[in-house]
């Protein structure tokens, strides 16, 4: 079993994920989780979401991964009671020792699997884990596919290891930083990082505090603390060989449209080597679709460099915005039209390109639009706007198809097709 593991955000995402190919998901609580400025789950959401996963056979890990304070505990019981027992979900992911053992108090039946943020890199802490109940650990980003084989070969077979094999990076190890803390007061591994490493940067001369100079960008670039994004689509093989169970991606802040696209693609590469492991091959749709996702520059993260020969910093612009979601089919009309919700401005004539959970369409050029009264329409200018579209070709479109138009390399949007 190789798994494709997906960031659910809200329940919106969830939902997403699981249409589009995801094994499992990863979630979290209002409180608890490393994500607070994700949607996140109240406890209805949490509970319902959970129920519609398990009905399509996605399994959902709730993750309780926060470094604790003693505050943290006064509440934390009724909230693994809830995880465990009325939201039934598979497992929690936890970094901290002390919340470890309060899940095994609570929830003695609980899948435990281990957070990144534990940093777990070898095999014997790898053992530790195991024997303190552990089912599974999520690695170290900093760790090698060479790493992994060692550690894979060192531990029980039936010990699951995780990792991260799309999606943002971090400039701190394993994600655990304290520049949140420093700038914003915002407590980075409590889960409210305001991610300070995305940010812009000026030197200031210690005699003259009130001058900053920019920092000009050379061969190491100007964001000097933002680290590329990580992509392993064009490397399954090698994931699977090192012993590898479940694929990571991350993304659990980013929108209902990058949880569709890396569930879909990644679900199709797990796919085509369980079907053909000799004679697997990337499909060149993978890689078309992974770059109209907003983004950085692409890498393999350090899976075959180590962070202190190849520190993974972006270079140049922080983020590529190549495509714009402009509508979500949720829906069927009458005489060839979709029931449509708008995201960004479409018109009348455009030519979009189509992404559903199953196989592919060609861009596919828009000849009507109505609204919900059956007016024809030009444009659909307001966001969460109803509306009917057709195109000029038939299509079989089924609810959560995206329909984007295609932006330039600086963020704009292209001239209408």
């Amino acid at each position: 079993m190789i798994e494709v593991l997906s960031p659910a955000g809200s329940p919106e995402k969830l939902k997403t994920a699981v249409l589009y190919g995801a094994d499992a998901v990863y979630m979290a609580g209002r409180r608890f989780g490393l994500r607070t400025f994700s949607d996140n789950f109240d406890h209805e959401q949490m509970k319902s979401s959970i129920a519609f996963a398990h009905e399509h056979g996605v399994k959902c890990y709730v993750t309780m991964n926060i470094m604790g304070l003693e505050s943290d505990l006064a509440t934390i019981n009724d909230e693994i009671d809830f995880v465990a027992h009325e939201a039934k979900a598979d497992a929690v992911l936890v970094s901290d020792p002390g919340i470890f053992t309060r899940v095994k108090d609570v929830a003695p039946d609980l899948e435990l699997h281990i957070s990144t943020q534990a940093s777990t890199t070898n095999s014997e802490a790898c053992k530790f884990w195991y024997k303190q109940g552990a089912k599974r650990i999520v690695l170290a980003r900093e760790l090698s596919l060479a790493d992994i084989k060692q550690i894979r070969a060192n531990i029980p077979p039936d010990l699951e290891l995780e990792t991260f094999v799309h999606g943002a990076m971090c400039v701190s190890y394993s994600g655990r930083c304290i520049l949140s803390n420093y700038f914003t007061g915002r407590r980075a591994n409590g889960g409210a990082c305001a991610q300070p490493c995305r940010w812009g940067y000026a030197l200031v001369e210690e005699k003259r505090p009130d001058t900053a100079m920019p920092i000009e960008q050379d061969e190491r670039g100007t964001y000097i603390l933002s680290s590329k994004d990580m992509s392993m689509i064009n490397h399954v093989p090698e994931l699977v060989d090192a012993g590898i169970d479940s694929l990571k991606i991350e993304g659990r802040i980013k929108g209902d449209y990058y949880a569709a696209v890396t569930a879909k693609v990644y679900r199709e590469a797990v796919d085509l080597y369980k079907k053909d492991p000799e004679n697997w091959k990337a499909d060149p749709h993978w890689d078309d679709l992974l770059e109209k996702l907003v983004h950085r520059d692409y890498d393999t993260g350090f899976f075959y460099d180590y962070p202190m020969n190849d520190a993974k910093i972006a270079l140049g612009r922080t983020y590529v915005k190549p495509a714009f979601v402009v509508a979500q089919i949720v829906g069927k009309g009458e005489n060839g039209y979709f029931k449509a919700v708008q995201k960004n401005k479409l018109y009348n004539g455009d030519t979009l390109n189509v992404l559903k959970p199953v196989g592919y369409e060609e861009p596919a050029k828009v000849i009507s639009i109505k609204d919900e009264k059956g007016v024809e329409l030009d444009s659909v200018p307001h966001p969460g706007t109803v509306f009917y579209i057709k195109f000029e070709q038939d299509m079989d479109l089924p609810e959560l198809t995206f329909l984007s138009r295609d932006g330039d390399k600086d963020g704009g949007i292209k001239p209408m097709a």
